[in-house]
């Protein structure tokens, strides 16, 4: 069953914004390697991975309606920045980005009355509320431990047991 050529043409871009998103996350892991922070590191690899991940499943739903992808250029990324808590401010923006990008998907889902693409789509929305959730309370850890060295060593630490 095809897409309507709109809600196909979102689809489209969002199989680039995951993409983007992998890229970024390596980004930040690549800025994360050149500190002693490597449990933060090791987090972003992993949602690097998840990125990828989401990017697939949106391609392989293309393709299953009788679709062919088409690939976007992938924007440069930064991998410097001025401190971890920057980098996870910018994480919390991209995901609002991204879930701002989903709920317009499904928006549009809903005017073509495609029930199929609405189902996958809560998924993602529900995948979103997690993304924003994990990246927010990392946040809150910062700003709980303030400029304590030794609590946000210990943040790192746990960042780094991340292994989904």
């Amino acid at each position: 069953m095809l897409m309507d050529q709109k809600l196909l043409d979102l689809f489209q871009e969002q199989i680039n914004k995951e993409f983007n998103s992998a890229y970024k996350y390596l980004g930040m892991a690549a800025y994360f390697q050149t500190t002693p922070f490597h449990g933060f590191a090791t987090w972003m690899r992993h949602q690097t991975q998840e990125e990828l991940e989401h990017g697939m499943k949106l391609f392989d739903y293309v393709h299953s309606r009788g679709h062919c992808v088409e690939l976007l250029p992938i924007a440069s990324t930064p991998t410097q920045y001025a401190s971890a808590f920057e980098v996870f401010n910018g994480a919390l923006a991209h995901e609002q980005f991204i879930t701002r990008s989903i709920n317009e998907m499904y928006r549009v889902a809903l005017e073509a009355k495609d029930y199929a693409a609405q189902i996958l789509l809560q998924w993602y929305i529900k995948e979103q509320v997690e993304e924003e959730k994990q990246v927010q309370e990392i946040i809150d850890q910062f700003e709980f431990a303030g400029d304590n060295m030794g609590n946000i060593i210990a943040i790192d630490h746990e960042a780094g047991k991340r292994r989904n």
